[in-house]
């Protein structure tokens, strides 16, 4: 009981004081905003938390604007099914069905030819064996980079034409 007693004047100075006053909140630097929580009433469960907002890690403009439009260009679009089971064969009756694995022979002749015409011009044949061509989300990026460096450099184009009209016209009023 008496080294509890001692503990608690240790912690907390001689009996019957209370609690240390909290330390002094750090100043801001100048453009931040001070954070100065206020003082806690004696029994009270609140509990406050101050802290400044970080200056720091943000994402790209362009990142945000290529998922976006990839969102977009995939709204509307089926979701593929689940399963690829064909159920073509399911027949009712006495009706046989072949279900052996078949190769469309004209098809793959056809295909073999374009990727010979291709090979014979240097070109790639990767295109050929897409069936849903869609947009990366890197290509969707490059784009919207492009697009506002684009925006950029015509604003910038303005800026520069208004700042040499307006050196142009006070030129012209000094004479």
């Amino acid at each position: 009981m008496i080294a509890a007693v001692a503990l608690a004047a240790a912690l907390f100075g001689q009996p019957g004081e209370g609690p240390p006053a909290p330390a002094p909140a750090k100043t801001a630097a100048p453009g931040e905003t001070a954070c100065v929580p206020p003082v806690p009433q004696p029994g009270s469960q609140e509990v406050v938390v101050c802290a400044t907002k970080p200056d720091g890690y943000r994402i790209s403009p362009d990142v945000l604007a290529a998922k976006k439009a990839k969102k977009q260009a995939l709204a509307g679009r089926p979701n593929p099914p689940e399963t690829m089971k064909d159920n073509s064969c399911k027949v009712v009756g006495p009706a046989p069905c072949i279900d052996a694995p078949m190769v469309n022979v004209l098809g793959a002749v056809a295909t073999a030819a374009q990727v010979a015409g291709r090979l014979s011009k240097g070109q790639e044949v990767g295109s050929i064996f897409v069936t849903d061509p869609q947009l990366t989300e890197y290509q969707y990026y490059q784009l919207a980079k492009k697009q506002r460096e684009e925006k950029d450099a015509e604003a910038a184009a303005k800026k520069a034409a208004a700042e040499a009209k307006a050196k142009a016209e006070g030129a012209q009023n000094t004479r």
